[in-house]
């Protein structure tokens, strides 16, 4: 078991996937001053915009203007998700600092969700990384399902190894693993760890759990415990789990945050700040933060 990591970077998906299942639509104004309140909080890799169709995600169909109108700080990387080449040219024209894409660990999941192998989905982002590389764009990969299915239940640990080390091979600089229905707990997240860090090396590996059964916090203790110095929250807590009715989705980064400065470990980002950006976003949408630290210190 590693030291803890003197710096953690925390990489904010919030006004992506915590917005993305929104039904209502959160108006653009809203969006833009969420993403600079997440800057101005000292958070330097902001997850912004979703270039999908806007057929299957309606609430990002104005990503375009989201990052034209945000205030852009200098040394913050605003990214955003591009699943195919068609999202790839309208992140780029939009300015994105950086890309992402997504494989899965679970060929149930695959299928059942982007209509195709594990294999083939991940063909479909080689022109995608030839496209990014020669804009001098990096690209992040995703990787879901690492520990629980919601059609194969458990995930093997060599399984989210293969998808994580195919994607770091095509030319992802960092490999987000994704607990996402947030059934994992910590032995079976370092165990997971463990395996992807023998095709990945551990200091381009993220984790992105969800605490749909309580345990985020712990897993990525978990994580850090194994040399991981990357973490995906969401602030607010926003986003819930799609295939758990009712449960609560990504970790707060709120929360996230309290939990890493409780353990000494540097972020560069303001706690008052950052619960100042929740409330505001949570009140936009109508909704309670699920942010722990945020209802302690009186935030509805």
């Amino acid at each position: 078991m590693m030291q803890l990591p003197k710096f953690v970077r925390m990489v904010e998906v919030g006004p992506r996937d915590g917005l993305q299942n929104e039904k209502s639509m959160v108006p653009t104004a809203v969006k833009v001053e969420l993403v600079n309140r997440l800057s101005d909080a000292g958070l330097t890799v902001v997850e912004a915009a979703s270039f999908v169709s806007p057929k299957w995600v309606p609430q990002m169909g104005d990503s375009a203007e989201v990052l034209a109108g945000i205030a852009r700080k200098p040394g913050v990387r605003y990214a955003a998700l591009t699943p195919n080449l068609k999202g790839l040219e309208g992140a780029l024209a939009a300015k994105a600092d950086e890309v992402a894409v997504f494989g899965a660990a679970s060929e149930s999941f695959s299928r059942k969700n982007i209509n195709c192998s594990i294999a083939e989905s991940l063909d479909r982002f080689a022109p995608v990384m030839e496209q990014a590389k020669a804009a001098g764009v990096p690209v992040r990969g995703y990787v879901s399902c690492v520990l629980g299915c919601p059609y194969e239940g458990e995930i093997a640990p060599q399984a989210v190894a293969d998808v994580a080390e195919r994607l770091y091979a095509m030319g992802c600089y960092e490999i987000s693993l994704g607990d996402t229905i947030g059934t994992g707990t910590p032995t079976k997240a370092q165990l997971m760890i463990a395996a992807v860090a023998e095709r990945v090396p551990v200091d381009k590996i993220a984790v992105h759990f969800h605490d749909t059964y309580g345990q985020a916090l712990a897993n990525i203790l978990a994580a850090l415990q194994m040399g991981v110095a990357v973490v995906d929250s969401s602030v607010a807590g926003l986003g819930g789990c799609p295939y758990a009715k009712g449960a609560s989705g990504n970790v707060a980064s709120e929360d996230v945050l309290y939990m890493l400065n409780g353990l000494g470990i540097e972020t560069g980002v303001d706690l008052d700040r950052l619960v100042a950006a929740g409330a505001f976003i949570s009140e936009a949408i109508g909704r309670p933060t699920a942010s722990k630290v945020a209802r302690a210190r009186g935030c509805a």
